[in-house]
Parts: structure tokens; C-alpha cells; sequence
């Protein structure tokens, strides 16, 4: 319930029942890759990954009595910009492959989220988080179930960055919609009808070591 708390309070300072003020977009440029993208396929060693709710999505949540937490190795911390509130986690890279040309492979991460519904006490957390990027999907066990594992979001790559070094690869921009597997999963658990598939829950950008 502390993250509760804390993401109460940001969105009561920011003023929950305003109209954010619009804020200027400024576009992303690519940067050159460099001699790693050559590689055929490089073993991940660690990383990150960063989850950052799309914009409403935090208030949208709060609104409706769900609440985001982070579960084992997962951390959170919440951001108020120009009224603009948002929550980010952090997952830790445990291990996968990846090529970037072909773009491919996959994405291993440790932790996970809960997802508590405060009015009736309904959970269910989500983790253990694969991305393919063959597939454009991530993935993810129910429950702390390793026999059940769902796709939880399409990835959206059409916007994404990649710099890549001779040690990491950086990717920015990549855009999580929801899938109807993990919509009709999280009103389930929860009792609600909050979640739609195609829903854009957020972006994600990862630092991936090798």
C-alpha cells in the first residue's frame, strides 16, 4: 500500500480531476548503430528494461481503485512532469539473444507487477517478463505459474531507437499495447472492465548488456 500512497499523493499535487497542461513534443532522432549491430547474435549478460505508463493510464488506474506494484526483483518509482503523472518499473535483464540485423530474438527480465484492486481486494500479478523481438510480443507467467505463461503486449517497433555499441545495446521507444489474452485476464482477476485489447499501456525502453 506505500505505492499507493506515494502515487495518491503526486497525483492529489498535481491536481487529479484537471486537464493536464499540453506539453511540446519534440522528435526523436536514430542514432548511428555501431559495429555490434553487424553481429549475427550476441548472448545478453544484464541490463534493464524501463516500463513507463502511457500518458492518463497511471490516473486512469487510480481512478478505478487499481493499483500497480512492484513485485520481487521489480522496482517503481512515479513521475510528475507539467502535470503529467506517470509510473515507471524497472526489471533487470537475467539473460537471452538478440540480433539487430535481422532485428530479432528474445529478452529475458526478472520481476514482475502486481495488480490490486483496493475496492474488493482481488489481485493478480504478472512477471518473469520474455519480449520477443521475432514474435513482437512480451510474455509473461501468471500468478508466480511457470506452466502459464501469456502473451501480455504486442511491441510496437515502428517508433523504436537502437544504439548499439561493442558491449550494449540501447533501445528506446518501443510501445506496449495490450493483448486480448492479458485484457480479458486482468478484468477476470480484478473484477473490472477497465482493460480493452489494444489498450497502449506504455513505453519501454531496455539497456542490454553482452
Amino acid at each position: 500500500m506505500r505505492s499507493f500512497t506515494r502515487l495518491a499523493g503526486v497525483l492529489a499535487a498535481a491536481g487529479l480531476f484537471i486537464v493536464p497542461a499540453a506539453a511540446s513534443a519534440s522528435a526523436a532522432t536514430a542514432q548511428p548503430a555501431g559495429r555490434a549491430a553487424a553481429a549475427a547474435s550476441v548472448h545478453l549478460t544484464g541490463g534493464t528494461t524501463r516500463v513507463k505508463t502511457a500518458p492518463g493510464i497511471a490516473v486512469a488506474l487510480l481512478k478505478a481503485g487499481i493499483v500497480p506494484v512492484p513485485a520481487g526483483r521489480a522496482s517503481e518509482s512515479v513521475v510528475n512532469r507539467d502535470g503529467r503523472v506517470a509510473v515507471r518499473f524497472d526489471f533487470p535483464v537475467t539473460g537471452g539473444h538478440v540480433s539487430l540485423s535481422p532485428l530479432g530474438g528474445s529478452i529475458h527480465h526478472r520481476g514482475g507487477i502486481e495488480f490490486i484492486n483496493i475496492a474488493n481486494g482481488k489481485t493478480i500479478t504478472v512477471g518473469r517478463f520474455h519480449i520477443s523481438l521475432t514474435d513482437a510480443d512480451l510474455t509473461g507467467i501468471v500468478n508466480g505459474n511457470p506452466k502459464v505463461r501469456v502473451p501480455l503486449f504486442w511491441v510496437n517497433l515502428s517508433h523504436a531507437h537502437l544504439n548499439a555499441g561493442q558491449t550494449s545495446v540501447r533501445a528506446t521507444g518501443i510501445e506496449l499495447n495490450l493483448t486480448r489474452t492479458a485484457a480479458s485476464a486482468l478484468d477476470s482477476a480484478l473484477g473490472t472492465s477497465l482493460f480493452s485489447k489494444g489498450m497502449e499501456i506504455g513505453t519501454a525502453k531496455t539497456v542490454l548488456r553482452f
